[in-house]
């Protein structure tokens, strides 16, 4: 009989809470911790007063890697570039054309605009005066090995920024395929001049 009377009352105090804090049937819901509700919002390089350094925009932690991202055992250096070009090769066969064209379009986007879409080092970053990258086919180039390139991709060397933020690691691969097309190409001799006086057509 006590505990009925108990849970009636519990029943009661609680349909008069509801009642107290339920809202108009036009009006919002009463909100009890309203910064919880609407937390202030900093843009990523504005000060914040509770982080580190006072920034809003933080390093991650030491030792993560982004969703998705392989940690690929090699840092950045000249001499890591070096270590990762005996110790990596490309997996991907360079009769792949579907890869040589995904790597193509890789270079376009990242690589032409110092690089230039020929490889000859004259992009438009380089033609507006910013340090222009030697040529693919210089010596220095042909003597990389891909797994090297696939670092210098990664990390970059010098004025050239890494991407490794960018281009996935196949992608990497891929990009480096095409490298070796465009040396290839660069290296080829130039076609033959034409005869004076000669003629396309054959007249009777």
């Amino acid at each position: 009989m006590r505990l009925n009377g108990f849970l009636l009352a519990a029943f009661l105090a609680s349909i008069a809470a509801n009642l107290l804090v339920r809202p108009a049937a036009t009006g919002p819901n009463f909100e009890f911790i309203p910064e919880m509700v609407r937390t202030s919002a900093f843009k990523a390089y504005s000060s914040h007063p509770d982080l580190p350094g006072g920034r809003t925009l933080q390093l991650p932690p030491a030792g993560t890697l982004a969703r998705g991202r392989r940690d690929i055992g090699f840092g950045p250096g000249e001499a890591e570039a070096l270590r990762a070009g005996a110790a990596l090769a490309n997996p991907i066969s360079t009769e792949d054309l579907e890869a040589a064209a995904r790597g193509g379009e890789m270079f376009r986007i990242y690589c032409s605009p110092c690089h230039g879409a020929s490889g000859r080092g004259d992009g438009a970053v380089a033609m507006r005066g910013f340090p222009a990258p030697p040529p693919l086919n210089s010596e220095k180039a042909l003597a990389m090995k891909d797994g090297q390139i696939f670092h210098l991709i990664a990390f970059g060397q010098k004025n050239m920024p890494g991407y490794a933020a960018q281009i996935d690691p196949v992608d990497r691969w891929k990009a480096a395929l095409y490298v070796r097309t465009l040396q290839r190409r660069l290296q080829a001799p130039p076609p033959a001049p034409a005869a004076a006086g000669a003629t396309s057509e054959v007249k009777p």
